[in-house]
């Protein structure tokens, strides 16, 4: 069964470990070796917030055709593609565009196995949105009013010389009422209808795996603040890598105030990887 759908007391634990959760995100206690690899990560990181370098907006070479796919990956994506009307593959290269579909399959497969309708219009926000490269994959499936990708590090520099936000551009130039925005979505203040987080920090390990400093590994900051901007019929679709992951981003969507409407396992993604695990959040109701 590709997609099993998490009941709450047989997969996701209501609880998770104390030494990774912190209600108000007071310094935790980091080995020097996170502490060493953070510091290294910080100078970059400032250094790139207060250079904002860009060599111009970035566009790819489009790959026009999918080639040397599997037989079911491609019977997957033909679906994808007949049923949204889509090819992602004529904007970008192929690997990107494979990413696209995976992204897509994903939350189609989610939607299906949670039996949520479909929503269009509207304010969807994305969360730590990296280059965004997936903005066409949350403007084909939601069909908003209006997108935002918010990211943090949003001038990071690639090998080529060209920015975040110059990659950003390119991949958001065709899509209407679509923006990108650099800062950190703890304090981005505006009403969402949707809120996207694909693969947030829930743990320090992999914001330093990502080359980024500790100091801003917020998660408590970070929900609460996607708690205040939700509408109150509002949407929060979260992505995690894995069951264990999960836990953890389920206590942090509870502590700050959300109530979980689905979850379910995605086990056989176009990527192969750690099954992802989507999980529907909503306001409580008080």
């Amino acid at each position: 069964m590709p997609v099993s759908v998490i009941k709450q007391n047989a997969g996701v634990q209501d609880h998770a470990p104390s030494a990774l959760l912190n209600s108000h995100d007071t310094p935790r206690s980091y080995s020097i070796r996170q502490l060493l690899a953070s510091r290294y990560h910080a100078f970059w990181y400032v250094f790139g917030e207060r250079l904002a370098w860009s060599r111009g907006m970035y566009r790819e070479h489009s790959a026009e055709q999918l080639e040397q796919l599997s037989g079911i990956a491609r019977e997957r994506i033909e679906r994808l593609q007949r049923h949204f009307d889509v090819r992602f593959e004529e904007q970008a290269r192929r690997l990107t565009a494979f990413k696209q579909y995976d992204y897509l399959d994903i939350l189609e497969q989610a939607w299906k196995a949670l039996k949520l309708p479909r929503s269009r219009g509207g304010v969807v926000q994305d969360v730590g949105s990296s280059n965004f490269w997936y903005a066409s994959v949350l403007h084909t499936f939601f069909r908003p009013t209006e997108l935002l990708g918010i990211e943090i590090e949003g001038h990071r520099i690639y090998i080529n010389g060209h920015s975040r936000l110059d990659y950003a551009r390119g991949y958001i130039q065709h899509l209407p009422n679509t923006q990108f925005i650099v800062g950190d979505y703890a304090s981005y203040v505006r009403p969402a209808d949707i809120v996207t987080a694909w693969y947030p920090f829930v743990t320090p390990d992999p914001v330093l795996a990502w080359r980024m400093p500790l100091s801003v590994f917020a998660p408590h900051a970070l929900f609460s603040q996607i708690a205040r901007n939700l509408q109150p019929h509002g949407l929060f679709i979260m992505i995690n890598q894995g069951r264990d992951e999960a836990t953890i981003a389920t206590s942090l969507c509870k502590k700050a105030g959300l109530t979980q409407q689905g979850s379910c396992e995605i086990r056989a993604p176009l990527r192969p990887r750690l099954p992802p695990v989507v999980s529907i959040w909503g306001q409580s109701k008080r």
